[in-house]
């Protein structure tokens, strides 16, 4: 099975402009993503719609390509560079992971789980990781995306809300009632199913939840699920990067 690997990156951000090419101890944010990736799988790739960013990526020695800069998410950002990179290389691609341009830390062992949904399983249209949520107030956390599965680790449904509710059980109990889980933001797909995600409207449960995977599961895609153990962290403001550097960041690239 052939495997690629595309870093969406973009330049502009609100709370942290040029994150891309902030400094991680001699190496630029996106070529630490870039690297960590190399070491779980040989084709990787980054896409932007910035000349700064190419010429970073040229700098080190890595795969750029230029893509839109109107696109609505790295979602669709990623299946146009899919398109791009196997014009220029002539392979073929099963499967397209997306990779997090802001999460210098990953483990590329993360990257292993998401490619054995597709290892495993012949029908996994799109793949996902999630984590055990192992405190108790981090059920009722917004910005924790929790997610609820079938019997087969399929995703049926994913909220910023607590999910399930526990009815009838005092919320600080919840966690010994409920084995609940956390998504990690890392996808993969069917090269061929990442081309019809990019084509599909919006949807309204998307839009008031803030959470573009729902509209995949609306208009019938399947999402496995994997799970991860990693301590993971992404990089928002100039404030995460200069703590995540004051408490070491040697762990993470060994």
């Amino acid at each position: 099975m052939n495997f690629i690997g595309i870093i969406p990156s973009r330049y502009h951000s609100t709370r942290f402009p040029g994150k891309p090419l902030a400094d991680i101890c001699g190496k630029t944010m996106i070529q630490r993503v870039y690297e960590q990736a190399q070491k779980a799988m040989e084709e990787v790739w980054v896409a932007t719609d910035d000349e700064r960013i190419v010429n970073a990526v040229k700098a080190f020695g890595g795969n750029v390509v230029m893509t839109s800069p109107d696109h609505r998410s790295g979602t669709d950002r990623c299946a146009e560079a899919a398109l791009k990179a196997a014009e220029l290389t002539g392979e073929v691609y099963d499967v397209v992971v997306n990779i997090q341009g802001d999460e210098p830390f990953m483990q590329p062992h993360e990257i292993e789980l998401i490619m054995e949904c597709f290892t495993g399983s012949p029908n996994t249209q799109i793949a996902t990781l999630i984590q055990p949520i192992l405190i108790n107030e981090d059920i009722f956390r917004p910005d924790m995306v929790k997610v609820i599965l079938d019997n087969q680790s399929n995703a049926i449904y994913f909220s910023r809300s607590p999910i399930p509710h526990i009815f009838g059980v005092d919320e600080s109990k919840w966690l010994e009632n409920y084995p609940f889980y956390g998504h990690v933001g890392l996808y993969a797909y069917r090269f061929s199913v990442l081309q019809e995600l990019a084509k599909l409207s919006e949807v309204l449960v998307e839009k008031v939840e803030s959470l573009e995977q729902l509209r995949w599961l609306e208009y019938g895609f399947k999402i496995k699920t994997n799970i991860t153990d990693s301590d993971n962290f992404g990089i928002d403001t100039p404030e995460d990067l200069e703590k995540a550097i004051a408490g070491g960041i040697e762990k993470y690239y060994l």
